[in-house]
C-alpha cells in the first residue's frame, strides 16, 4: 500500500481524509507515475519514475475510471505528465497557479501539489498561502469528490 508513512500522513491531513476513507478502493484511486518502485538515489530520496511506465499504463488506468472528478496532481512528475506546456514550468509556480489549473482542467478536475514528503518541510514553510489558500479548496474539493 503507497502512502502508509509520514508522507501519507501529511498527504491525508492536506486532504481532510481518515486512512479509512484514502485506502478505500471503491471512492479513492492511487495512480502513481510509475507501477514499480524506482530504487532510492545516493540522499535516500525515491529516484525518478521509470520513463516507459507512464505512457505504457496511465491512460489505460485513467480509462477505467469512468466516473473520475478530482485528480491530485502529486508532485512534478504528475504536474508535467497531466498539464502539458502548463506543468513545465517550476512546481513552485505551478502549485502557486493552482486556481488557473482548477479552471485549466473540466474533468476531472486537477489541483498540483508538492510531494508531501518531510524534504518539502522547507518549500512549505516558504510558502505559507499554500496551507493558508490551496488546503481549504483541497479539502472541500475532496469532500465534493467523495460525497
Amino acid at each position: 500500500m503507497p502512502f502508509t508513512d509520514p508522507s501519507g500522513d501529511r498527504l491525508r491531513a492536506w486532504m481532510g481524509v481518515t486512512s479509512d476513507e484514502f485506502y478505500d478502493v471503491s471512492r479513492v484511486a492511487i495512480v502513481p507515475m510509475g507501477f514499480c518502485f524506482p530504487g532510492l538515489n545516493e540522499k535516500g530520496g525515491d529516484l525518478p519514475p521509470r520513463r516507459e511506465c507512464a505512457p505504457r499504463w496511465r491512460d489505460e488506468v485513467f480509462a477505467h475510471l469512468p466516473r473520475l472528478e478530482l485528480v491530485l496532481l502529486v508532485g512534478q512528475y504528475a504536474v508535467r505528465w497531466h498539464l502539458g506546456s502548463l506543468g513545465r514550468r517550476s512546481l513552485t509556480e505551478v502549485v502557486r497557479d493552482w486556481r488557473a489549473v482548477m479552471a485549466y482542467s473540466q474533468r476531472p478536475r486537477y489541483i498540483p501539489l508538492p510531494h508531501p514528503s518531510w524534504r518539502n518541510n522547507a518549500w512549505i514553510k516558504k510558502n505559507p498561502w499554500f496551507e493558508a489558500e490551496l488546503l481549504p479548496v483541497l479539502r472541500a474539493e475532496v469532500r465534493r469528490a467523495l460525497g
